[in-house]
């Protein structure tokens, strides 16, 4: 009989436990212990579905199409784009250089790095009369998730790509300098400096 507490991630690493320190997230990041994470779409149908998918299982979804931006991809890649037990397989390997580098459990590592990177203001453009007015809006907890696993995966697919380093290296890398809050080793906090920058002065 297998107990809920036993149940790892990757079968590896605790998760039920991890803290969330952010509250506007809190509900919206799923840590329930699970050792596959694979819904198969079975929350699609269902309002808010992604914050009933494991958080490392968005992660896999954004790195299914790491080069998608906007409307377009603007880069693509066979070794990942459809494959998604491969792209399992990196992300697993990404943990484990986390885990490796920083001595602590790479899940809460990652959690933490989502926390500091998502950006709580953004800027939207508004039409009076024959203008454009910019202004500073909130960004819900869903969008800000989304936004920052899309900025870990477009950052380390486009430090990698056609290069000798490997995409795990380059995620696990943005990955602690996000948990570091260190806008000099995470192009995440640096989007999100510059975001948050642009909404304060368009207040």
């Amino acid at each position: 009989m297998i107990i809920m507490g036993e149940i790892k991630i990757f079968d590896k690493w605790e998760i039920k436990d991890i803290p969330i320190n952010d509250k506007g997230l809190e509900k919206y990041i799923n840590l329930k212990p699970i050792i596959v994470p694979k819904s198969s779409g079975r929350h699609t149908k269902k309002q808010f579905h992604k914050s009933n998918m494991s958080i490392v299982e968005r992660l896999i979804g954004k790195m299914m199409v790491p080069g998608h931006r906007n409307k377009k991809h603007v880069l693509t890649s066979a070794l990942v784009t459809g494959k998604w037990f491969t792209v399992y397989n990196k992300i697993k390997k990404t943990f484990e250089i986390i885990e490796k580098n920083t001595n602590k459990n790479p899940i809460e590592v990652f959690v933490g790095a989502i926390e500091n990177s998502a950006s709580r203001e953004e800027i939207a453009g508004y039409q009076v009369g024959g203008i454009i007015v910019r202004k500073a809006v909130i960004t819900s907890p869903l969008r800000r998730i989304d936004l920052a696993l899309r900025i870990f995966t477009q950052t380390s697919y486009r430090k990698s790509f056609g290069k000798k380093i490997k995409i795990e290296k380059v995620l696990a890398d943005e990955i602690i300098g996000a948990y570091n809050n260190d806008s000099s080793k995470s192009d995440a906090i640096k989007e999100r400096e510059r975001v948050e920058k642009e909404a304060e002065g368009a207040r």
